[in-house]
């Protein structure tokens, strides 16, 4: 059945991957971000491009605004926009967090806000929210990156209970270790925030095992692989309530669930050294 699709952070990475793999399900498709021309090649497949700055709530009124008002409905919110924050928690300039939980969590809730109004008048409608396997584990010198994560998620549960009875499905992604641009300028925010600091050592050590494990380097999974999840997901009758994908997204997830805090400590500071 062909659905109406919103997904942000549409330009790169796991949602520009989303935005065309629904493109070619054959659903109506709004792509959405602030790098519009990053998005020319979702338009050329079919879909459609729409400029949204996640910080702006005049841009998260709009862009819905736009889908119903063209499509005349909404079925499909995806949740992808974000952004990502390293330092010591010590370290890290409150302002700074201040704005990545306004990307990654409240421009989410102002969006399922917009959109639930529609979604309840028809009786149906899936909103899909990209946690990370970080809305569950936490690891040093991310902190704040990880409580936006664990914040969307205990968010999310709430969500799905109150909309369920309306027909109104939400569903939590969580990508492991993914092949994508997110973490380009981890290394980089490192050593700007925590490389002259007590936390120096560490961030230097997590900093080089950036430069060696993620981006060109990674051996994470394609984004295509979430991609097809969400797909899966947003076309199933009944969608599971979290789904985890990509490289050790499942063996992380289960050694934290598992193992006694401090035995799953000594695990991860183990890597920062």
């Amino acid at each position: 059945m062909e659905k109406v699709v919103l997904v942000t952070g549409a330009s790169a990475g796991i949602g520009k991957a989303t935005a065309l793999e629904l493109v070619r399900a054959g659903h109506i498709v709004y792509g959405a971000a602030r790098r519009v021309p990053n998005m020319d090649d979702i338009r050329d497949a079919g879909g459609h491009v729409l400029e949204l700055d996640a910080r702006r709530p005049e841009d998260l009124e709009r862009v819905v605004g736009a889908v119903v008002e063209e499509q005349g409905r909404i079925d499909v919110l995806i949740n992808n926009a974000g952004t990502v924050l390293h330092g010591a928690a010590e370290d890290t300039a409150l302002d700074l967090a201040r704005d990545l939980f306004e990307v990654n969590l409240f421009a989410p809730a102002r969006l399922a806000q917009l959109a639930l109004p529609h979604m309840r008048e028809q009786g149906s409608g899936t909103i899909v929210n990209v946690s990370s396997i970080g809305g569950e584990i936490a690891l040093p010198l991310g902190c704040w990156y990880y409580a936006g994560k664990h914040a969307l998620e205990a968010y999310s549960d709430t969500l799905r209970m109150e909309v369920e009875p309306f027909g109104i499905d939400v569903v939590i992604i969580q990508p492991g270790i993914i092949k994508t641009e997110f973490e380009d300028h981890t290394a980089q925010h490192l050593r700007e925030i925590s490389g002259g600091t007590a936390y120096a050592t560490m961030a230097e050590a997590m900093a080089r095992r950036a430069e060696t494990q993620l981006g060109d380097n990674s051996q994470g999974t394609d984004p295509g692989v979430v991609a097809t999840t969400i797909r899966q997901a947003i076309e199933a009758g009944k969608p599971e309530t979290r789904y985890a994908v990509g490289w050790l997204a499942d063996r992380l997830l289960e050694l934290n669930r598992t193992l006694p805090d401090r035995e799953f400590d000594k695990l991860v500071m183990n890597a920062t050294r």
